[in-house]
Order: structure tokens, then C-alpha cells, then sequence
């Protein structure tokens, strides 16, 4: 009987077909192992290193302590007067999980935080384990929450910025608030020096152990943090308070919507002054009825300048030998170009042969139209320009704008003329203070400037170095026209803003306010401006002073003109400036 043999060669091929899967299994397996060890290890390995030490390590933000602002030392001290600080106020919170009666809890704080029980119980009900009741409240408060022991209420300190003059150049300064859930700058000088004030947080890292306790044999990772930096102003802390007292007596007694006033000492560009009314306490910014408060309109109000721009039309006029202060004209109490009439505010007044003085004393138009047509109109554009005007006079503050000098663009030889007496063109308050350094101090137009340093935070220092000043006018020109000035508030519309004893120069304006809506002026309002300097032998400071729209007289010379004066009297007293005149 034959049997079969074994197929031994089969079995073989079998086995080593399984041999060959088991291997590449084997491979593939440990490629794959090699390729995630490979992602792990190097592809994401700061990813996993720090999802690592988040596992066995804590980090904690240190803050930086915010800059603080200061003004300069008053007259007789060496203490710069502190305007913006930090301190550290309390604010309730609730872990509404632990609140056992909402209502019983809400009868116990309502008084304390001035709210009411109707408002207090829904913020205690729910599953927050912290839901913020009251902030920045008061030493007195916090005791008394204190003293409740009331199990779930919870007291924690938070810094936050505060201003101890109150609303002391608010404009200036701005505030610190809420931009999302973070408190930055706004406004002034918070806002424009965000990053310097703010400084930079750091961080502190330590290993802990499984439950989340930190390792005290192990090591620190410390980055530290910076401070913010200190800004030092040049306003002076006793001439910004009388400033902002009349200011605000003035917009008051006369109706006026608002005001404006600018005090800089000639010699350097300094300001001493910056001040707008209304103000707010930014303290309490929050509690404003209208955000427009916040605006410094010393520095972004653009409006027709009115008559006080005569004095820059004169002072071309003089600087080219065009005209001197005898050099007369004839006024017919109008005057016709192109196609326009231009008019005298009193066209019946002064009538005849009248000179330059006159022009300034009894603000003519129609002698400020006569001195640009002298110098023509290309002429007259470039000492604009020079003086200026048409672009933004950078003090270190935000909203600062250029004023419009479009018309000076346009053929027509009457948007020269209407320009010469201020109007068709818009300027800033802080534009035309600056112009008129140019005739206080010997034609040298001098940059303004609101910081005077910055102190870092290890205590280095950025010195302001004051301008030098650019030669626009001739030192004679400067010195001729002064002595006009002078004459517009002995014998002009200026008399209110005199101060006896000196001889103080100065120029008023009464501007129209174009309507918003349609082509013209608006007949019931009108914005007043005075701006001077004195003594004028020695000037110690250069001021404008802005009303905007008052509602019970109609010219400058009765409501910006006194207010200038009863502040140039305190500046004068406040400085010891000794008389001059009898």
C-alpha cells in the first residue's frame, strides 16, 4: 500500500510566512513608537515641557507698581505736588455656594454698601464662588463687613489709581478705567503714557508636589517685575487752581457752554497751565453725565480765532516793511473783495484816515484786510504757516489736531482777507499760544512742551530739554508790535485785562461759529478768546483764555479779557514780579 510523504516544504513556507508578518508587525509597531517618541520628543517638545511643568510646577504673575504723576513744585517749595498715585482699597465678594439665606445676608449688607435689598439678593444666589458685590469701598466699610462674620462674604485688597487733587487738571492727566476686563490709561497723560506708567509684569515659578504645595528644597525660577515709569509735568500746582477757579466762575456767571485756559512761561515753552471747564474728578470719571468732559480742548477745540489772529496778520505785515504802527488807511467801515463785502463789527466807528495802531485797538477788519493786502497773498500764507498753524503742535498729549487753512488753498483774494482777521480758517487754543511766544520772546517761536522728565524705575532720568526757538520775525518786529499790544489793553478793547502796576500786551477775538448744517454763521453764538503776555519788558508768562459761547454778552473784551486779567494779577503776585509803573 503506498502512502503519501509529508509536503515538509509547504509546512516551511507556511512558518516563515508567519515569521515574515510577525517581524513586520514588530517593525511597524516600533516605527510607529520611533515616530511618536519623535513628535513627543522633538517636534512638540516645548508644548509637553510646559504642560509638564504646569503638573509639577506653579507660576504667579508679579505686578508692577503703576508710575505715578506729579506737578511741579509750587512757588517757595522743593516737593513736587503728587496728582496720580496707587493705593489699595478692598472690594466684597460672595462664594454664593456658602450663602445660606440670600435674603437674611442681603438685610445685613444693603446699608453698608449703600444698595438695594432688591438688587443685592440675586447677586447672592447662584454658583459662583466669586461674584463681586462692591468695589473700592471705604476703611470704615470694610471693618464693619468685617465685624459681620458673615460665612461666604469675603473681603480682597485691590490696587487702584488714585488722584488726591481731585479734578486739579483733569483734562491733563486722564484716568485710569476698565478696556474689557483690563484697567489701562485713557485720555491725558495716563492714556498717552500707557506703556512707560504701566511698567512690565514679571513672573515667579516653583516646583510643587502632587497635591499642589510647593517644594521648598527645590528651585525658583524668578523674573522680576519692572515698575512703571514717574512723569514729572511742568504745571504749576497753585496757577493750574486759580486758572481752573476762574475759568469756572466765568463759563458759569455768563452762560457759556464751556472754556478754556492756557498759561506758558514765554522764555521756554513751559506750561504752566492747561485747564478746561467743565472738568471731573477722575476719581470718578464713571459718574459723568456726558463723556465729552474728558476732552482737552486746549489742545483739540479747533475754531474760527476771530480777531486775536490780527496780531499775527500785523506781525507779517511789520516783519516784511510793509507797514508801521503810523502808517494809515483809509476806512470807509467796510470794504469790497471780489465779490464780498467785508464789514467792521461796528461799520459806523472810526470812519477816515485811521493807523495801524488803531487797527489792533479798535480790532478793524478792514485795517487787518488792508495789512495782508500789502504783503500779498502768497506772503501772508507762509508766516501763517511759519507762526504755526495748519499742523498739530505736539505736547505729548492724544486728540491733538491741525486747525484748517484749506481757504488759504483756494484762488480768491477773499479767503486771504476774511483770514486776516481770523476768520475761514480754524486754529487750536494751544496753536495760537504757541504763535504768540514769537512776539513775547523776540521772535522765537518756541515749542510748548508738558513734561519736564521721566524718572525710570531704577531711578535714571529723561530730561525735557526746552527748544530753542526758531527766528520767524525780527527781534524788532517782536518788540514793535508788543508795544501795540500794549496800547489795545491801555486804550483798546483789552482795558478789562490789564493789571495795574504792569504793562501788560494782549489781543481780544470775537469769533462767529459757523452753522453745522448750511452755509454761514450762526448769530447766536460766538466764541471769545484773549491772549497775552507780561510785563512786557520781562515777560513771566504767555496766556489764552477761551469762552465758548456765553449767553449774556456778545464781545470778548467782557468775558475772556476779565478772566485774564484777574489771573495775570495772581501770576504776577504769585511770582513776586515787582511793579513797574506807578
Amino acid at each position: 500500500m503506498n502512502r503519501i510523504a509529508p509536503n515538509y516544504e509547504s509546512k516551511s513556507n507556511s512558518y516563515n510566512l508567519r515569521i515574515f508578518l510577525l517581524l513586520c508587525a514588530i517593525l511597524v509597531f516600533f516605527g510607529f513608537i520611533g515616530l511618536r517618541l519623535f513628535s513627543l520628543q522633538i517636534l512638540n517638545h516645548t508644548y509637553y515641557e510646559a504642560l509638564a511643568d504646569n503638573q509639577h510646577g506653579s507660576q504667579t504673575t508679579l505686578s508692577a507698581k503703576r508710575g505715578e504723576i506729579y506737578l511741579t513744585p509750587a512757588m517757595g517749595s522743593t516737593t513736587p505736588v503728587l496728582v496720580a498715585t496707587n493705593i489699595t482699597k478692598n472690594l466684597v465678594y460672595v462664594n454664593q455656594k456658602q450663602i445660606a439665606s440670600p435674603d437674611s445676608v442681603a438685610s445685613k449688607l444693603a446699608p453698608l454698601l449703600e444698595m438695594a435689598k432688591a438688587d443685592l439678593v440675586p447677586k447672592l444666589k447662584g454658583d459662583s464662588v466669586y461674584a463681586v458685590l462692591k468695589k473700592q469701598l471705604s476703611d470704615d466699610v470694610s471693618q464693619k463687613i468685617t465685624a459681620l462674620k458673615i460665612p461666604g462674604v469675603y473681603l480682597d485688597p485691590e490696587q487702584i489709581r488714585f488722584y488726591p487733587q481731585n479734578d486739579l487738571a483733569s483734562q491733563v492727566l486722564g484716568f485710569v478705567g476698565f478696556k474689557g476686563d483690563q484697567r489701562v490709561g485713557q485720555y491725558g497723560i495716563e492714556g498717552e503714557y500707557e506703556k512707560e506708567l504701566a511698567g512690565t509684569a514679571g513672573v515667579e515659578g516653583a516646583d510643587t508636589d502632587a497635591s499642589g504645595h510647593s517644594i521648598t528644597v527645590a528651585g525658583r525660577t524668578i523674573v522680576p517685575a519692572h515698575d512703571g515709569d514717574n512723569i514729572f509735568l511742568t504745571i504749576d500746582p497753585a496757577i493750574q487752581f486759580k486758572a481752573q477757579e476762574v475759568l469756572d466762575k466765568t463759563v458759569k456767571d455768563h452762560g457759556a457752554d464751556s472754556g478754556s485756559v492756557i498759561v506758558l512761561d514765554p522764555k521756554t515753552g513751559a506750561i504752566l497751565t492747561m485747564a478746561s471747564s467743565p472738568g471731573f474728578d477722575p476719581n470718578n470719571y464713571n459718574k459723568v453725565s456726558d463723556i465729552s468732559v474728558y476732552t482737552n480742548q486746549a489742545i483739540s477745540a479747533e475754531y474760527e480765532p476771530g480777531s486775536v489772529f490780527k496780531g499775527i496778520t500785523m506781525a507779517a505785515a511789520l516783519d516784511k516793511g510793509k507797514v508801521t504802527p503810523d502808517t494809515t488807511f483809509e476806512n470807509a467801515g467796510s470794504i469790497q473783495v471780489d465779490d464780498k463785502t467785508i464789514k467792521n463789527a461796528s461799520p459806523t466807528e472810526f470812519l477816515g484816515t485811521q493807523n495801524m495802531i488803531t487797527v489792533l485797538d479798535e480790532s478793524l477788519n478792514t485795517g487787518a484786510v488792508y495789512a495782508q493786502q500789502q504783503i500779498g497773498n502768497d506772503t501772508f500764507k507762509d508766516y501763517v504757516q511759519k507762526f504755526g498753524f495748519g499742523q498739530p503742535v505736539d505736547i505729548g498729549l492724544p486728540g491733538q489736531f491741525s486747525g484748517n487753512l484749506d481757504n488759504l488753498k483756494r484762488k480768491g483774494d477773499v479767503f486771504f482777507a476774511t483770514a486776516s482777521f481770523g476768520q475761514g480758517i480754524t486754529v487750536t487754543p494751544i496753536q495760537v499760544a504757541q504763535a504768540f511766544t514769537a512776539i513775547a520772546n523776540g521772535g522765537k517761536l518756541l515749542k510748548p512742551y508738558l513734561v519736564s522728565k521721566v524718572v525710570h524705575s531704577d531711578g535714571t532720568e529723561e530730561d525735557t530739554k526746552p527748544s530753542k526757538g526758531s527766528q520767524i520775525i525780527s527781534s524788532q518786529t517782536a518788540s514793535t508790535l508788543s508795544a501795540m499790544l500794549v496800547d489795545v489793553v491801555e486804550n483798546g478793547h483789552g482795558k478789562k485785562a490789564s493789571v495795574p502796576g504792569y504793562y501788560i500786551a494782549g489781543k481780544t477775538g470775537t469769533a462767529q461759529v459757523a452753522f453745522t448744517d448750511k452755509v454761514g454763521y450762526d448769530p447766536n453764538r460766538n466764541i471769545g478768546s484773549f491772549v497775552g503776555f507780561g510785563p512786557v519788558d520781562d515777560p513771566k508768562f504767555l496766556m489764552l483764555v477761551r469762552i465758548d459761547n456765553p449767553k449774556d454778552v456778545k464781545f470778548a473784551e467782557s468775558t475772556a479779557a476779565p478772566a485774564f486779567g484777574e489771573i495775570a494779577s495772581f501770576i504776577l503776585n504769585y511770582l513776586q514780579v515787582p511793579p513797574s509803573r506807578q
